[in-house]
């Protein structure tokens, strides 16, 4: 039967506490995740800042979302049950123009897109993401799924799994998009067939590098959509709001670690890596062997992974067997963070993503569990 338990914050300034509820080891990640209520018995509602994420129509009853945390291998888990009602805006205005269309370069060269475009493919997820945080994901008409359950991230919310699916994301099927009679198409540098000219011949098509940053990646698809005014508006929002996050939790008072599993690699999350990126924006520390750039760990040396915190990020249910694993070995029993309690999992697609919609979930991941701990 499910354990029930305490997630206590414990801030360096001022001590509140948060409750929420615990279950036993979900033998799927995925599975946690999706059906957490129904497999984790009675769960107990956070008292706390309220998770601010995700998802694209979905009509939530705030008043009624219970969230909870299940336990995977000692590290609770945090981002279960978000409420989605929120996530996506609702559509901005276009941008200025003087014509039917405008010119937009990008990674693969210049195209001419609709001033206000109506049926769009995303090729990517970062791509989908862009266009739910300018408020048109509902004028995407067609998308390349992601591995899992679910054809597309749960930060997102339910709306999003109602899009058609288009091939993969390394191979979209050309076909399908071009029966969906799209005006416009965006996503990153594809490696199908025909690579930007197929696409370009189907409509007009802006590719961004997702080499470039995530925030570089998103200026350049909100210009594929005719939305740099109100992507401008959105990062400056969201800049605030790390600030404001913070300067909440006393932000610069915790070194945070960032770990990946994935099937065989162990992979610390450093500077350069999304979840990186989003900590410095807030003003996290990191301890002092993670602040260059993204780096594998083995056993031998899990004191790499030290910190006040410890977030495990678990790719995939392969990731999630192996962490598991690593998770119950003696080398990362003996890490002060696990045995003071302080790890946390949380969502792949978040912390390993690429998106202002994705920033904005993992800093609603922040609120809940930066300053708490996980009792038995």
């Amino acid at each position: 039967m499910p354990v029930s338990a305490l997630v206590r914050t414990r801030n360096r300034t001022d001590s509140d506490r948060t409750q929420v509820a615990r279950a036993t080891d979900s033998p799927r990640y995925g599975t946690a995740w999706n059906r957490a209520v129904r497999h984790g018995g009675s769960a107990v509602a956070l008292l706390c800042t309220a998770l601010l994420v995700a998802g694209c129509g979905q009509q939530d009853d705030a008043s009624s979302i219970v969230r909870t945390t299940t336990n995977i291998a000692g590290a609770g888990v945090v981002g279960l049950e978000r409420d989605t009602s929120q996530a996506c805006p609702l559509p901005s205005a276009p941008d200025p123009s003087n014509g039917k269309t405008r010119t937009v370069t990008h990674a693969a060269g210049t195209s001419e897109v609709p001033a206000d475009p109506q049926r769009v493919v995303v090729l990517s997820t970062s791509a989908l993401d862009a266009a739910c945080a300018v408020g048109l994901w509902e004028r995407v008409v067609g998308a390349v799924p992601i591995d899992g359950p679910r054809s597309q991230p749960m930060y997102l919310g339910y709306g999003v799994l109602k899009i058609p699916t288009v091939g993969s994301a390394a191979q979209p099927d050309l076909e399908q998009i071009a029966a969906l009679h799209p005006d416009l198409i965006i996503g990153d540098i594809p490696g199908g067939p025909g690579g930007f000219a197929a696409l370009q011949a189907i409509a007009p098509t802006v590719l961004a590098d997702p080499e470039s940053g995530w925030q570089a990646e998103f200026g350049t698809l909100a210009a594929g959509l005719s939305r740099s005014n109100a992507a401008a508006t959105a990062l400056e929002n969201y800049h605030t709001e790390a600030r404001e996050t913070g300067n909440a939790l006393a932000a610069s008072q915790t070194q945070a670690s960032v770990i990946r599993f994935t099937a065989e690699q162990d992979q610390v999350q450093g500077s350069n890596s999304f979840a990186g990126q989003i900590l410095a924006d807030v003003g996290v520390q990191r301890p002092t062997a993670q602040r260059g750039t993204s780096f594998d760990v083995t056993e031998q040396d899990l004191i790499k992974v030290e910190g006040d915190i410890i977030y495990v990020i678990f790719a995939g249910e392969s990731g999630e067997e192996h962490g598991k694993k690593v998770l119950r070995g003696d080398a990362w029993k003996d890490l002060g963070g696990a045995s003071d309690k302080r790890v946390f999992a949380v969502e792949d697609t978040v912390w390993h993503g690429d998106g202002l919609t994705a920033a904005r979930a993992l800093l609603a991941d922040l609120h809940s569990s930066l300053n708490g701990f996980v009792t038995d």
